[in-house]
């Protein structure tokens, strides 16, 4: 893994790095087979000319290398959204608030990031621009191994790629239900969603007013507490309590089933290396996690606030769809008013129910995903391979969505071993627990990633 932003700054600051080198180095690797179908569009200019500003050493952010999902508007840009549906949409006349506020803290705009259409789905694919393939596959086939593509992980695809491979040290992005931390397990770095007020979504293109988060991924849990700190606006305050002093719990119920042998193991060693670093961690029953299907039987949220804003596009070019995002958006189509309003009494209620079973709890942990990332191979766009689609879908959804449903934030951490593919785990709880989750990180980060 290449060096962080944070030890990137401080080489700048002190003189031994300058950030035009820096932003160079990411261009290269930018247009490098690592990153293929990782932007959408590249603005090498934009990244050299920050890079160049006076003073830019002394930002937060340094004039180095952020990558912008397809889904934010920057101001003289289009904002397509993974779609050949948006192509003619007018340039944005203004940045949205998130990469506003990432200029302002002196990031180097490097270019804009695939992304699944519309950002919905979990896995990564997009039959419009092509899908980037999983840093752990291009990692073995560097190495010389033999292997197929993996999927990336969706919807945030391209922006996990760009951090991971090193052309971006920050991936802007969004997690309607997983779409950053999804695939950040799958790239082996760091996704947090923080609860869904603390960042505006304005100038970001909507899926589920209910539920979309705008946050980022990188490659190290204090890039990430700085690049929350930038969005946010906010101050995350520093940690004192040691390991010892968390009260960590685990649920069986739901986030454990169908764990595929890779994640089992990462997953038990994890818990395993953390008890034996003095984590107090303890099986809790929280059977409100069942309720979660039956719930959303109708559809969800996704499905029919999407449909509301996509309406009117479906009806005049819906064969311009990715045809599984339509599949998708249909649901919504069918909602009656009372079944949107009483989806939203259940999850009220709910939250309230969840809220009071983790009183005493200072986080849950997870398998951020059951399975590990599929190859691009079985889930590629064509008919005869939807049904493998849909079911991988919903595995590498289901935990992460649970933290949507909840309005609560998680991070996921990389826990796998050097010869295994990407696996992560994720801590998480109700919403405005981000410091402690935050602080929290700050302590398994080393730990989970020991030999």
């Amino acid at each position: 893994m290449k060096a962080d932003l944070i030890a990137t700054r401080q080489a700048i600051r002190t003189g031994s790095l300058h950030p035009q080198a820096v932003a160079e180095e990411c261009l290269s690797l930018a247009h490098s087979s690592a990153c293929e179908h990782v932007f959408m569009q590249l603005t090498p200019d934009v990244l050299r000319h920050t890079a160049q500003q006076s003073g830019i050493a002394s930002s937060p952010l340094a004039g180095l290398s952020v990558s912008i999902k397809d889904l934010f508007d920057i101001e003289g840009q289009v904002s397509k959204a993974g779609s050949v549906v948006l192509e003619n949409r007018p340039r944005a006349s203004q940045d949205c608030t998130a990469v506003a506020r990432l200029r302002a803290a002196g990031a180097g705009l490097i270019g804009r990031t695939h992304m699944v259409e519309f950002a919905f789905s979990g896995v990564g694919i997009n039959p419009h621009y092509g899908t980037p393939a999983a840093w752990d596959a291009q990692k073995n086939q560097a190495a010389g191994a033999p292997g197929q593509p993996h999927a990336p992980g969706g919807s945030s695809s391209g922006a996990a790629v760009s951090v991971a491979t090193g052309a971006a040290f920050i991936g802007l992005g969004s997690d309607t239900g997983g779409s950053i931390r999804v695939p950040a397990a799958l790239n082996g770095i760091v996704g947090f969603k923080n609860t869904a007020r603390r960042v505006p979504t304005q100038g970001a293109l909507p899926l589920s007013t209910t539920l979309d988060t705008v946050c980022a991924m990188t490659r190290t849990v204090r890039d990430t507490i700085l690049a929350h700190e930038v969005l946010s606006a906010r101050r995350v305050p520093q940690g004192q309590r040691p390991l010892s002093g968390y009260r960590l719990a685990v649920v069986k119920t739901l986030m454990q089933d169908g764990m595929d042998a890779t994640v089992t193991r990462a997953f038990e060693r994890s818990l395993n290396t953390l008890r034996a670093a003095g984590a107090c961690i303890e099986e809790i029953t929280l059977n409100e996690l069942n309720e979660l299907a039956p719930m959303m039987r109708t559809g969800g949220f996704s499905p029919a606030e999407g449909y509301a804003w996509h309406r009117e596009m479906i009806d005049q070019e819906s064969e311009r769809y990715d045809p599984r995002v339509l599949k998708r958006l249909m649901l919504g189509a069918g909602m009656k008013a009372h079944e949107y309003m009483d989806l939203v009494h259940a999850r009220h209620d709910w939250i309230r129910r969840v809220e009071v079973a983790l009183l005493g709890c200072d986080a849950v942990l997870s398998p951020t995903t059951p399975i590990t990332a599929p190859k691009i191979s079985d889930v590629a766009p064509g008919a005869e391979r939807d049904a493998e689609f849909f079911r991988v879908n919903g595995l590498l959804l289901r935990n992460t969505s649970a933290i949507n449903t909840l309005d609560g934030c998680g991070i996921s951490l990389p826990c796998h071993a050097p010869d295994e593919l990407p696996a992560g785990l994720m801590a998480w709880h109700a919403a405005m627990h981000d410091d402690s989750i935050l602080q929290l990180a700050l302590l398994l980060e080393p730990l989970l990633q020991k030999p």
